[in-house]
């Protein structure tokens, strides 16, 4: 079942002399449960599709459906709704809430859109993350690694219909970027958990079922 459509996707900054073309064209589709890496260099794109799929930028023109859904249709509150409850994004430096715990924080999107916050999948989430015994603690008490868990639970709490992972090894060192993407791949395989990841690193590609190449703007090979 196709949960994404991503349909000639174009993203230009400027114009006339200063005109850059960040994305041209793009077109490629995501399955139900499966781990798409994409790569490439700094200023390759990547990111600027990653926002664009996440909602986060509108694009120049093109298309970006989430389970049937064009999300561009929707006025910037629904766009914002729809994004807490269909998308989870896991970024490079976390961005977690220094003043929250791990809990807190991995229960913030649950919190925000008035949810109740169910007990057993909590825990059971923490099980998952390795966090059982860092719950209360806050994000100035955790090692990197950890502080990247806690912001994966955070992406998964909602049960989201699919997952943006934006160089979530980047700032972390290789021991625990392995851990990180072993988290995913777990979560991938018995969550059934559709993620898109970005990176720069092919050896980290190498998890996912399908690796894009993007170059220029422009998608040079899928393996």
């Amino acid at each position: 079942m196709e949960i994404l459509k991503v349909e000639n996707l174009t993203k230009i900054y400027g114009k006339d002399s200063t005109k850059v073309v960040a994305l041209d064209h793009v077109s490629f589709s995501v399955e139900k449960g499966e781990f798409v890496a994409i790569v490439g260099a700094s200023g390759s794109g990547k990111s600027t599709l990653l926002h664009l799929i996440g909602g986060v930028d509108r694009p120049t023109s093109g298309k970006v459906f989430i389970d049937g859904k064009d999300i561009f249709d929707f006025n910037d509150d629904k766009l914002a709704i729809f994004r807490r409850r269909q998308e989870g994004l896991i970024y490079q430096f976390y961005n977690l809430i220094p003043i929250l715990n791990v809990e807190e924080n991995i229960t913030l999107p649950l919190s925000l859109d008035n949810r109740e916050i169910d007990k057993e999948k909590l825990n059971e989430m923490l099980k998952l993350l390795g966090l059982q015994n860092r719950r209360m603690h806050l994000p100035n008490e955790l090692s990197g690694g950890q502080q990247q868990r806690t912001s994966i639970g955070r992406a998964l709490i909602t049960n989201p219909t699919i997952i943006l992972a934006d160089e979530p090894t980047g700032n972390l060192d290789s021991k625990s970027s392995d851990e990180i993407v072993a988290l995913l791949k777990k979560s991938n395989k018995e969550l059934n958990q559709t993620i898109i990841m970005i990176t720069h690193n092919m050896e980290i590609a190498k998890v996912a079922d399908r690796i894009i190449k993007i170059e220029d703007g422009k998608i040079i090979s899928e393996v």
